[in-house]
């Protein structure tokens, strides 16, 4: 018996709708729901423990797949399984988190799982956009504590239009690519790329997306109705201790205020506040400690945030000393790294980060293969953040989802700058070696002039700059170019990215509610103007991309053959190019034009003697002389009735020079005109209809004699004609006894067969 389904539909407004079921499908999960969207349907679960986990935070984990299966494909590679989450994946995962996260209660410490699976693939319909409103109507389907329903929405731009979840067709044609994640009172998240748009641009999609998902909110309440709300579930909220609280307020506010105001190092100030922190507990016993000891440290943590928030508001002053618009000491210098492609170091204030690019083929480029998109990447950034940078001391465990959120980042900041026309393959890593503020917005600068340094034409430099805010929802202090404690401590952690032109990307997430767009433009506008100076620095260092590669870093080039000619390039078992590749020390990779059908040829090397030798062996494959030119041609054979010559331009390419050609006077032997290795002009006469090859002359560009006279091809005085007339006739003989002895055996055979 199919179970009874609850079903909510979205009305998109352009003929597209969503809807969101719940009823069918895993009924052992707290709350689950489908959503679909054309043939895309996503299953989301929620299962939360009801015992509290023994920590001090929420553990919750949002995990997101794609399924294969649901495009009606197969995971490539040896095992044919889905295996860990590629990049896309975990992006897609971050995003959903990040709005999630801050809805739950803070004393709530179960553990926690969202699980949402791609289930149908529609090439039309991009799942990601889909995935946080499959997570919240999951949760408000459940009995788990959580504030208020959220969703989350792409929005583009074409031709001036916003558009809600558009196609990955139509973001080709959009200069906007946002991914926004918004409760129906409160934007919370946002993230994307742009092709360098203002800020009040910006404003207006946020704006734009956040009407849209106001309308999703509303219909998990209306399928929430439906079904019946739950009651939320009663949890064991932490133990709070009023008078211990205040106790520690009054012996911690003034003397973090104080510390703060001291304009000290990220190091300094720790132990100061650390020592702080130990004198309050040294005011208890060792059995007190043991007991409140975790309500101690909690109550200290809000009385120093409190006590940072305050001097900022009421002083304007923050942690370093600097004022709320003022951007922490700057030093840059490229080329670092004798043998790299390119390098930089950037470093502001406490954060650094060493960025190196490395310049490839097509070969190099990273190869996606997901259910629902299959492409390449020529532009890609890796971004790796050791312990040290922070001076600690921790296992590595691969790439972290922290390290592939941010290097996306970066990546989406520069590769707009990447000319469409770049030859290489281009790879940038950046490595984070002090963290103390946005290593992410480190990157981007650093990336920025290390490809500069490695001459990539970059259309601009980009620069970026963290932003920090905080509110008591009267006054308010924008923070530019924020330290990582202030980032914990603020109210709005916001990257963003640019040119001298507009914003090219974007990274927000937004901690308090109704925050007004005012002051986001307010924001936005106080971030390009730290931007602008970011930028006047790296641009300091280096003014412009350097004309050319390094002499070590390899030069490409791109040449085009026909298809016929690209199997003699490669040869039997690909032995010609592996060859060529050895001889020239160069790296050669053949596409083929998927509209014309020509083999793109991509020759990569450091030499260019070696590039010309491709080049050349290229040209001599493809060689085919132009009837009436004339060429330079060597002698490499001779023949009783001529010599073999070799095209100079071309080696390789051979043909009969005939020993009626050479000259106007009769030769008799070639070799009392040429030898081997000699070096002459010849005219190239086109394919003679007789023989069906090439012909070549070198008499044509020779005068003729004084009282020349054109042989006659039937006879005559002249004794070569004569001998060709006795050669017919012995051919004739020759075939007239071909003939006899061809009847004698078949008198033979014929008697053959009598006999049988």
């Amino acid at each position: 018996m199919i179970p009874k389904t609850f079903k909510e539909v979205i009305d998109l407004g352009d003929g597209r709708t969503i809807s969101i079921e719940t009823g069918k499908l895993a009924k052992q999960a707290h709350g689950s729901v489908v959503v679909q969207m054309g043939n895309a349907m996503l299953l989301c679960t929620v299962v939360s423990n009801y015992d509290a986990a023994d920590v001090d935070f929420l553990p919750l984990t949002v995990d997101y797949r794609e399924k294969f299966a649901a495009a009606g494909r197969y995971p490539g590679g040896f095992f044919k399984r889905e295996a860990r989450p590629s990049d896309d994946e975990v992006l897609t995962m971050r995003l959903v988190d990040r709005v999630l996260r801050p809805l739950f209660p803070k004393d709530y410490h179960s553990e926690t799982q969202v699980m949402i699976q791609l289930m149908s693939h529609d090439d039309n319909i991009m799942p990601d956009a889909l995935a946080g409103l499959a997570a919240s109507a999951a949760i408000q389907l459940s009995d788990i504590p959580f504030e208020t329903p959220i969703s989350e929405a792409r929005v583009g731009r074409i031709n001036g239009e916003f558009v809600i979840n558009p196609s990955r067709e139509q973001l080709l044609e959009s200069d906007i690519d946002m991914m926004i994640g918004a409760s129906a009172d409160s934007v919370m998240m946002v993230e994307g790329e742009m092709d360098e748009i203002s800020e009040e641009e910006m404003a207006d999609a946020i704006r734009f997306a956040h009407e849209a998902i106001k309308v999703q909110c509303e219909a998990q309440i209306r399928l929430a109705e439906q079904v019946g709300k739950k009651e939320t579930r009663e949890y064991e909220s932490e133990t709070e201790n009023e008078s211990l609280e205040q106790a520690v307020y009054e012996a911690a506010y003034q003397k973090c205020y104080d510390i703060a105001k001291m304009a000290s190092s990220k190091q300094e100030r720790g132990l100061a506040f650390s020592e702080v922190k130990d004198g309050i507990l040294a005011n208890y016993t060792e059995e007190e400690q043991e007991e409140l000891g975790g309500l101690i440290s909690k109550y200290f943590g809000k009385a120093q945030k409190e006590a940072v928030r305050n001097l900022t508001l009421e002083e304007g002053l923050r942690l370093d000393g600097r004022k709320t618009t003022d951007i922490r000491p700057i030093w840059c210098e490229v080329d670092y790294l004798p043998s790299t492609h390119g390098s930089s170091i950037f470093t502001r204030g406490e954060t650094q980060a060493l960025a190196t690019v490395t310049l490839g083929t097509s070969r190099e480029a990273n190869v996606i293969d997901l259910p629902t998109f299959q492409g390449e990447e020529t532009f890609y950034l890796h971004y790796n953040f050791p312990p040290f940078s922070t001076g600690e001391a921790r296992p590595i465990r691969g790439t972290s989802r922290r390290e592939v959120g941010h290097g996306n980042l970066a990546q989406r900041a520069l590769k707009g700058m990447i000319p469409e026309d770049c030859p290489y393959t281009v790879r940038v890593v950046s490595e984070v070696l002090e963290s103390n503020g946005s290593s992410s917005m480190a990157t981007v600068c650093a990336g920025t002039m290390a490809l500069m340094d490695a001459g990539v034409q970059l259309k601009k430099p980009v620069s970026g700059i963290a932003m920090g805010l905080i509110s008591d929802g009267e006054r308010y202090a924008v923070l530019s170019d924020i330290l990582g404690d202030e980032d914990h401590l603020g109210d709005m952690d916001f990257k963003v990215t640019g040119t001298a032109d507009g914003i090219t990307a974007c990274q927000m997430d937004i901690k308090i509610k109704g925050l007004s767009y005012e002051i986001l433009v307010k924001a936005l506008k106080q971030a390009r103007e730290g931007r602008m100076h970011i930028l006047e620095k790296l641009t300091d260092t280096i003014a412009r991309p350097n004309a050319e590669v390094k002499a070590h870093a390899p030069k490409i080039i791109y040449a085009t053959i026909p298809n016929d000619y690209i199997g003699a390039l490669i040869g039997p078992g690909g032995k010609v190019i592996q060859e060529l590749q050895k001889e020239t020390k160069t790296t050669i990779v053949i596409n083929e034009d998927p509209i014309t059908g020509e083999g793109i040829v991509e020759i990569l090397g450091t030499d260019q003697a070696g590039i010309d030798a491709v080049l050349a062996k290229i040209d001599a494959l493809t060689f085919k002389p132009e009837v009436g030119s004339v060429y330079e041609v060597k002698v490499i054979k001779i023949l009783e009735f001529g010599a073999v010559v070799e095209y100079v331009e071309a080696p390789g390419n051979e043909v009969l020079l005939h020993i009626s050609e050479i000259a106007w006077e009769r030769t008799n032997n070639v070799t009392d005109v040429l030898n081997m290795g000699d070096v002459l002009d010849v005219k190239y006469m086109g394919i003679d209809p007789k023989t069906k090859k090439d012909r070549v002359s070198r008499k044509v560009l020779m005068p003729k004699p004084e009282g020349y006279k054109e042989r006659s091809s039937h006879g005559g005085g002249d004794r070569r004609d004569n001998r060709r007339n006795d050669n017919r006739g012995r051919d004739n003989r020759n075939r007239s006894n071909n003939r006899d002895n061809r009847g004698g055996d078949r008198r033979e055979h014929s008697n053959r067969n009598d006999n049988n």
